[in-house]
């Protein structure tokens, strides 16, 4: 497991997860389906699962401001590939998680990734997880990233997830769901664009159980040439809680976005939000930003831009 990184190695990690070598701290780098290279520290522990593809990450109690990066990259065309990592979070540890996944297909054949991770968090503990998803390659084969998330949150406990799917996945299905205990907070802000023929649907099922649990989802869509997407939410308040969901999106040229939220409220004190917003670019953007002598194109890219940011 032990080896340097080549060019495109580096290449991709530094798009997933912002490194282009073996980062300092906890790590696991999969490459192919198989382990790169692997670090604990006295605090983090992963070790290989027995029975399936995957990891299992162990985080002490008030381990505090560590981090652990695990991502995955995918370079031989062709290949499938299904991992499952679970996350065991300790008593009031506050800790960064870095996972992802890039594709680099040359092929006319599909390359797939789908990551299941799971995330039991004890009293207390928070953990911020970011997950970047890209893909690139000059083959016609398809890259497609179908990411899982299940997360379940025990009393006073939260997670704050930041999904980005930058470009270049050309099918995915993101699906995300959590179960929530007293005085919890989960909130998940979503990025995804779309072009060419691609597609992406993401799926939320969050279960506010505990009283004060709270939860805030946004999604930020763009969705180009004639590409689809599709953004399904359900938030269900057992007890009293809050939930807020906004999905907003922009279309362009022949490209389709369909919303489809349901929020389902089991007490007269849960409080349940959904907004969803669908349209074009507003023309007087494009107007004002070409007068300061931008063109068509980098006027669309700047509103494009600060509109994912």
């Amino acid at each position: 497991m032990d080896r340097k990184l080549n060019h495109l190695e580096k290449f991709m990690l530094k798009k997933i997860s912002d490194i282009d070598d073996f980062p300092s701290g906890a790590f696991n780098i999969r490459e192919n389906g198989k382990g790169i290279r692997r670090n604990t520290t006295k605090n983090i522990n992963i070790v290989s699962k027995e029975d399936k593809q995957g990891i299992d990450i162990f985080i002490k109690e008030n381990t505090k401001n560590e981090m652990v990066h695990i991502p995955v990259i995918l370079t031989e065309s062709g290949f499938t590939d299904i991992v499952y990592n679970d996350f065991y979070i300790g008593k009031n540890a506050d800790v960064t998680i870095v996972a992802g996944c890039g594709i680099h297909n040359d092929s006319c054949e599909t390359s797939e990734h789908d990551g299941i991770h799971r995330f039991f968090l004890e009293e207390g503990a928070k953990v911020k997880y970011i997950e970047k998803h890209y893909g690139d390659g000059e083959g016609t084969g398809k890259r497609i990233l179908n990411p899982q998330t299940i997360i379940e949150l025990k009393d006073g406990s939260s997670l704050e997830m930041e999904t980005v799917q930058i470009k270049g996945v050309d099918n995915a299905i993101r699906q995300t769901s959590g179960k929530l205990g007293n005085e919890t907070n989960l909130v998940i802000t979503e990025k995804i664009m779309t072009h060419g023929a691609q597609f992406a649907r993401t799926e939320f099922d969050v279960v506010l159980d505990g009283k004060n649990a709270s939860t805030h989802v946004i999604s930020r869509a763009v969705a180009k040439d004639a590409s689809k997407q599709e953004f399904v939410s359900k938030i269900e308040g057992n007890t009293e809680c809050y939930g807020h969901v906004e999905c907003d999106a922009i279309i362009m040229d022949h490209a389709t976005v369909k919303a489809i939220p349901e929020i389902l409220a089991n007490n007269i004190d849960a409080r349940l939000i959904h907004e969803a917003t669908i349209g074009k670019i507003a023309g007087e953007q494009m107007t004002k930003l070409m007068t300061l002598g931008l063109s068509d194109k980098e006027a669309e890219s700047e509103i494009i831009n600060g509109f994912l940011k």
